[in-house]
């Protein structure tokens, strides 16, 4: 019986995400660091050293020597990086958000779907165990509550807090009310950058639900709560802790109703490390990713209209 071949992975951008992509897909027996690359060859060439494999400046030399990628590199210059690959055949795990503009992300998506190649996109708390846990008990919500207030850092700046920040939190809402968007209200200031730094949105649904979201990266401490709220009960998520606290109402003996607590088994696993091999059993077995990228692209359309909102204070209610 012949070995299975192993997947050739490259890592472009070894950054602060770029790193932790390297170390999980070490641990995957399945793949092979074929190639790394950042712009800045010194970064590029210390993860080489690291892991036996070539360092280039230019992702675009990386091409033959790789069959799958995760790109890490800032947000406005994931469309180009993950153009390249794409039309080289190469499946691609990007960092999200997508892509700064929605024109970019429907080309990767076409170019992806002309290829048939896997693309998938980093929403790493949809790998959260408390998240996943969710998943078993919560229905169709009628209001969701979010906080996710983060200290300032420089990294992640390029972009307003609601693409850094919100983001993850405007997936998980898409996904669990999985109903069209009516209205959007919102309001933001930059505080310590020229972007947004602090947000709140309300997002108003086809199905009467209401999302209130309050993003920050000034916060004095981190929080990344979200609660959801429902005639079935309550669910609340605290995705740093990998905590999930859920209630459901029942009617009991006596015909009355009840609210009893769900006992829910959580996973012990590392979110991104879960992602990484996520990805890896998408491009081997060629089947859809647990995050795909019509799903990055609706998080993308829902962040920009938000912008819009925002800064034209157009639908703001004060």
């Amino acid at each position: 019986m012949t070995q299975e071949k192993k997947l050739r992975i490259g890592v472009v951008g070894i950054g602060h995400l770029g790193g932790y992509h390297l170390q999980k897909y070490a641990r995957i027996g399945a793949c092979t660091i074929a190639a790394v690359s950042d712009s800045r060859i010194e970064k590029a060439q210390k993860a080489a050293d690291l892991y036996g494999c070539p360092a280039f400046a230019d992702h675009r030399d990386m091409l033959e020597l790789v069959d799958a990628v995760s790109i890490a590199v800032p947000t406005g210059d994931h469309y180009a990086v993950a153009r390249d690959f794409l039309a080289a055949g190469i499946d691609a795990l990007i960092e999200k958000p997508l892509c700064a503009a929605l024109w970019e992300a429907d080309e990767l998506l076409t170019l992806a779907r002309k290829n048939s190649l896997i693309l998938q996109v980093g929403f790493i708390e949809r790998f959260n165990p408390a998240v996943m846990a969710l998943e078993q008990v919560i229905t169709r919500p009628a209001f969701v509550e979010v906080h996710r207030l983060h200290p300032f850092f420089e990294r992640g700046t390029d972009v307003d807090v609601i693409l850094d920040l919100m983001i993850h939190d405007l997936d998980l809402i898409l996904k669990f009310v999985d109903a069209p968007v009516t209205r959007v209200e919102a309001v933001g200031v930059p505080i310590l950058s020229d972007k947004i730094d602090i947000s709140n949105v309300r997002l108003s649904f086809a199905t009467g639900c209401i999302a209130n979201i309050t993003a920050s990266r000034i916060s004095a401490k981190t929080m990344q709560k979200i609660r959801f709220f429902g005639p079935e009960g309550y669910h609340s998520v605290d995705c740093r802790k990998r905590e999930v606290l859920s209630f459901s109402k029942i009617t009991g003996d006596d015909g009355k109703p009840q609210i009893v607590q769900n006992a829910l088994e959580l996973g012990g696993h590392d979110p991104l490390e879960e992602e990484i091999r996520s990805f890896v059993e998408a491009v081997r077995g060629r089947s859809e990713p647990r995050v795909s990228g019509e799903d990055g692209r609706k998080s993308l359309a829902l962040a920009i209209e938000i912008l819009q909102k925002m800064k034209t204070g157009e639908g703001l209610r004060l």
